[in-house]
């Protein structure tokens, strides 16, 4: 009796302090009532099937120009002088080089000295056809009035049509000669390294006793302007760069210094490897320490739709 009734008094113990904890609980709960979901933020006006989220994304390019070329000797031979060097501003057909070209001004001498031996026999033989169309003449009259031979008119005749052959061979003589003269001038002139346009020389690759063969590479000459930049956008992307826009862009460098570049070119060819196409965009009035191959970013707002 005495155990049973020990046990009774801790089975209503148990329960009491099981309602006790129920309660708490339920108060608890009734204390933080749980929160809605939140709304999500819909732009007035939007229809939920038109509704489109714009990503700002940085490209990475290179300032670069429309003309920048490596410049290569057209002849061989040592190079002898040098005219120009880095960073040096040139004109169009300015001298970068000159290549040792004796051998070719011998030559060029020779020529010409053999053009002025032609240009000589053309006048003397105008001067013989001259007088042997007179010796032609005067024995045709001969002939007529019948005081002169057949032979003496058929020699004539000969020598006034071998006067006239002879002249026609030296002047294609003198032609023959030109062409040889014009021809060394161009080998001369290739002795001579040229700038194929103004611009600065960005670049040097020889030195003055350097021995070059015809297609060393010798300068590179940039164009000073316009300054461009060049990027490429995917295929995909909806938003599509039309000419004229304009794009902002920043120095790798310095993030704070700020360019804007207005687009002038879209190409139409899709590079198949990217799945992109190019764009050119002309720098808008830059910064004169802004020069070509400086990495620049370009910021560039691409829209995505989103799927159904």
């Amino acid at each position: 009796m005495k155990r049973r009734g020990i046990c009774l008094a801790a089975a209503l113990a148990a329960a009491v302090a099981a309602g006790c904890s129920s309660e708490s609980g339920a108060e608890r709960a009734g204390s933080s009532p749980p929160r809605p979901a939140a709304a999500s933020a819909v732009t007035p006006g939007a229809s939920s099937g038109a509704r489109a989220t714009a990503a700002e994304r940085e490209i990475p390019a290179v300032l670069t120009v429309e003309h920048e070329v490596d410049v290569v000797a057209e002849h061989d031979g040592e190079v002898v002088e040098l005219a120009a060097d880095e960073g040096k501003k040139v004109e169009a057909g300015g001298l970068l080089a000159r290549l040792d070209g004796r051998q070719v001004a011998a030559a060029l001498e020779q020529a010409r000295a053999d053009l002025k031996i032609s240009e000589y026999n053309v006048k003397y033989n105008e001067a013989e056809l001259h007088a042997n169309q007179a010796r032609l003449q005067r024995a045709q009259l001969m002939f007529n009035e019948g005081l002169g031979s057949k032979a003496d008119l058929d020699t004539a005749d000969f020598m006034a049509k071998g006067s006239t052959y002879d002249l026609e061979s030296w002047k294609a003589n003198v032609e023959k000669h030109q062409a040889e003269v014009h021809a060394l001038e161009l080998e001369m002139d290739k002795t001579r390294i040229r700038a194929p346009f103004g611009g600065m020389v960005s670049r040097r690759y020889v030195r003055q006793g350097d021995v070059v063969t015809k297609g060393t590479r010798c300068f590179r000459v940039s164009q000073l302007s316009p300054l461009l930049v060049e990027f490429q956008v995917p295929e995909t992307d909806p938003r599509k760069p039309a000419v004229g826009e304009t794009v902002r862009g920043t120095l790798a460098s310095d993030p704070n210094r700020s360019f804007d570049a207005r687009v002038a070119r879209v190409s139409p060819v899709i590079d198949a490897a990217s799945d992109s196409y190019e764009v050119t965009a002309t720098l808008v009035n830059p910064p004169a320490d802004l020069k070509p191959g400086m990495a620049v970013r370009l910021s560039w707002s691409a829209a995505f739709s989103p799927r159904p």
